[in-house]
């Protein structure tokens, strides 16, 4: 958490939260209970000394320092005074925590007339989670209402420190990576790699469904199939994502809180990290789906305790062998066991059913964050989607499609050759050019075309090498391409790329390494196996025989990062 911290835009990675002030509460008492749960919790004492430019490797719990409380005092408030609240919490996370020296957690009090009305708190991730914030807001009233806390009995953050350091956590940790290395080296670099899916970092509205109905199906599709609801509803989502995509396997991030033990249920602490879900939907129905994504589900949270920065070291690794780029580009994250917050507050909605909504624009480094607020009695998603790949209309037929996918499976199992039928969510048309290669869709016309301009505009021709390849790219239906197309996968499939030069001729590491430099953004990209350097682009440079005719000056994968000058 500490390398996103440092790295991400805040506003992507600071949380926040808004608490509400019982009515006669005096601003002398709201400082005081701020003042207990400093005292009280270590981790929002906590420092993390780093010389500028590395990570930091130890943290300092302060006995004593000072914060500011910021008193925003109006003569009236807005008529939502909770929205002006969270509007002012969401504000003071631009601002980058300066972990070395700061204590992570800023304060705002919402006054009226002098009269506190609500605490914005905005809080950096290295030190807290959704989860710790709601152990502070929790323990925060309870000192208002002038209740007495029980001793601390959670770890502290050294605590868990010591902990993950033993050998205990450290073979924990291991078995982490290997888990997250079989997936990144062998599942879809990018779930949405398609001709739309552009940037890194998108501005997305953000779409909210708020629906009885839809609670009502989950609820009956858990009856029916014994399912936890939230397995119920992670598998209708996956199993849409997809059909969606066009993909076999949906590889989601499931940020999960890792407060299943007692000792860290209640820790004000960031234990928070992403499970990385890996689905296999080659299965015939939904009930054959969800029987999977237990275990499926069961095993990403196992996997989720583990070091950040070993876990990025061998993503580096691993990508760059691979010749792919992780994406992280769907994340579905499942609040709605947390005490509601003011902003996720879920009133039953008065009109339409189901009812949608949109809200501000955030920019987020991915395609499709799904946060489920509420499963019952109001099933309450908030959604963000990339608009180059969904337009309003699409987005919304989405987050409806899923509604009407829990209502079909409520009544009896759905096969999944009728998921177009059953939710009106088609597939993605990809048009000609792209196949699947190594579990990825890839466009080898757009590999070629990057490839040359990663090489200063060098003539580069891209191949399909491998069993199965007499079949035109992109002539699969694009509502059975998943079946149809998975035994390309498992014959092999692998692009070469021949690079012609006739003055000083790029190593093949040296390819790679400036192919590898566009990729991301740029999911349909995947970097070729092999490296062919030849003198000189033959007559027909559209024709694969015309390239293997040419004189080869070098070749080879390209992984060796020695020569990439």
């Amino acid at each position: 958490m500490i390398r996103c911290v440092l790295r991400d835009d805040p506003v992507h990675i600071n949380i926040y939260d808004v608490w509400p002030v019982p009515a006669g509460t005096r601003l002398e008492a709201v400082i005081d209970a701020l003042r207990a749960l400093v005292v009280r919790h270590e981790a929002l004492r906590t420092t993390f000394p780093h010389a500028s430019g590395t990570a930091p490797c130890e943290q300092v719990v302060a006995g004593e320092g000072e914060f500011t409380v910021t008193v925003l005092d109006h003569a009236e408030l807005p008529p939502d005074g909770a929205g002006y609240a969270t509007t002012v919490a969401r504000r003071a996370r631009a601002g980058r925590f300066r972990l070395d020296r700061e204590f992570p957690l800023r304060v705002f009090v919402v006054a009226q007339d002098g009269a506190p009305a609500f605490v914005a708190v905005t809080a950096s991730h290295a030190a807290t989670d959704g989860s710790a914030l709601a152990v502070l807001r929790e323990e925060w009233l309870t000192l208002l209402a002038g209740g007495t806390l029980p001793p601390v009995t959670a770890l502290t953050p050294l605590g868990l420190a010591a902990e993950e350091a033993a050998p205990a956590g450290l073979r924990k940790s291991e078995a982490s990576l290997r888990y997250w290395e079989q997936i990144i080296r062998t599942g879809p670099q990018a779930m949405f790699a398609e001709p739309r899916a552009t940037g890194t970092d998108v501005r997305v509205p953000q779409l909210t469904l708020r629906s009885p109905q839809g609670a009502e199906a989950l609820a009956r599709v858990a009856e029916r199939t014994g399912g936890l609801p939230s397995t119920v509803l992670l598998t209708a989502w996956c199993a849409l994502i997809a059909h969606r995509t066009g993909q076999t396997t949906c590889v989601a991030a499931v940020p999960t809180s890792n407060r299943f033990l007692p000792r860290l249920a209640r820790t004000v602490n960031t234990v928070s990290q992403d499970a990385l879900l890996s689905l296999d939907v080659q299965v015939p129905s939904f009930d054959a789906l969800l029987r999977k994504a237990w275990g499926a589900a069961l095993n990403a949270y196992r996997h989720s305790q583990f070091d950040a920065l070993r876990l990025w070291e061998m993503i580096g690794d691993t990508t760059y062998e691979r010749g792919s780029h992780f994406a992280r580009d769907i994340v579905f994250n499942d609040v709605s066991t947390l005490p509601a917050t003011l902003a996720s507050a879920t009133p039953a909605p008065d009109g339409p059913e189901p009812e949608l909504s949109w809200g501000p624009d955030q920019v987020l480094p991915t395609r499709v964050l799904t946060f489920v607020h509420r499963t019952a009695p109001v099933l309450h998603l908030g959604m963000w989607v990339d608009p180059g790949l969904f337009t309003r209309d699409e987005a919304e037929a989405f987050v409806t499609g899923l509604v009407r996918l829990l209502e079909a499976a409520g009544a009896q199992d759905v096969p999944f050759t009728d998921l177009t039928e059953v939710t009106g969510v088609r597939p993605v048309g990809r048009g000609n050019g792209w196949i699947r290669v190594d579990g990825c869709w890839v466009s080898p016309p757009d590999v070629a075309q990057a490839l040359s301009q990663a090489l200063g505009g060098l003539p580069v021709h891209v191949t399909v090498d491998g069993p199965d390849t007499s079949a035109p790219p992109g002539t699969a239906d694009p509502d059975t391409a998943p079946s149809d197309t998975v035994s390309e996968d498992r014959a092999g499939r692998h692009l070469t790329a021949f690079i012609a030069s006739d003055g000083s001729p790029p190593t093949p590491e040296k390819a790679h390494a400036a192919l590898m430099a566009a990729l991301p953004g740029r999911p349909g990209l995947l970097a070729p196996r092999r490296y062919v350097i030849v003198q000189g682009p033959p007559a027909e440079a559209d024709r694969s025989d015309g390239w293997l005719r040419q004189r080869i000056l070098m070749e080879g994968t390209g992984r060796g990062r020695g020569d990439v000058t």
